[in-house]
């Protein structure tokens, strides 16, 4: 088991390092200029164990939206259990998007470069589109925990449909401008005010 776990931990690290290696190629030479074989050279992988990991060059990034959709995720867990699911939505947000460390601001400033780039690329705007897919399907299950629901019912799908939703819209509306990560015009703020206007939905 321990060995099983440190094998999928230095996966997860691989395709993280190609991640970044992608992103910082895509901005530094341009997505349709950068091909699949650079980003594994620039990582230091073989081309087939790029290929063993992503699909395209534009999958490579994946990880980079999913770690934010992760942090979130594991912010609602954190949520004190007297919160009313809103008040848990919003106090993850503001833990997970608060940008409080250099780290944090250097993953969300390569989102809002990819996110800029993903205007002019399908492939692009795919691999987003299903990291924010898959964020609302874990955010059902954090809902069905938080309320003891044992079935995803209509109502608690289109909770964890409109609050991620108001979470995408906080992000990508955050990635358009040049507000900074943090502080009071930061992304956190920004996702709060979005899932703010949500304040009449009948939450579960």
């Amino acid at each position: 088991m321990a060995a099983r776990s440190l094998t999928e931990r230095r996966k997860n690290e691989t395709r993280l390092d190609i991640a970044r290696t992608a992103a910082s190629l895509f901005v530094a030479d341009g997505l349709r200029a950068t091909r699949a074989e650079d980003v594994a050279r620039a990582a230091g992988v073989a081309p087939r164990t790029f290929y063993r990991y992503f699909a395209t060059k534009e999958e490579a990034v994946a990880p980079l939206f999913a770690a934010g959709a992760q942090q979130w995720a594991e912010a609602v867990r954190r949520a004190p259990e007297g919160l009313s699911v809103p008040e848990a939505l919003r106090h993850a947000v503001t833990d997970a998007l608060a940008a409080e460390d250099a780290a944090a601001v250097a993953s969300l400033d390569w989102v809002r470069s990819l996110l800029r780039m993903a205007r002019e690329s399908a492939a692009l705007r795919a691999v987003w589109a299903d990291a924010c897919h898959a964020s609302e399907e874990t955010l059902l299950a954090l809902l069905m925990e938080r309320v003891s629901a044992a079935e995803p019912t209509p109502e608690l799908r289109l909770a964890a449909g409109v609050a991620s939703a108001a979470v995408r819209v906080a992000v990508e509306s955050w990635a358009a401008g040049d507000a900074p990560a943090g502080g009071g015009g930061g992304l956190a703020a920004l996702a709060v005010r979005c899932l703010g206007a949500l304040d009449d939905f009948p939450w579960p």
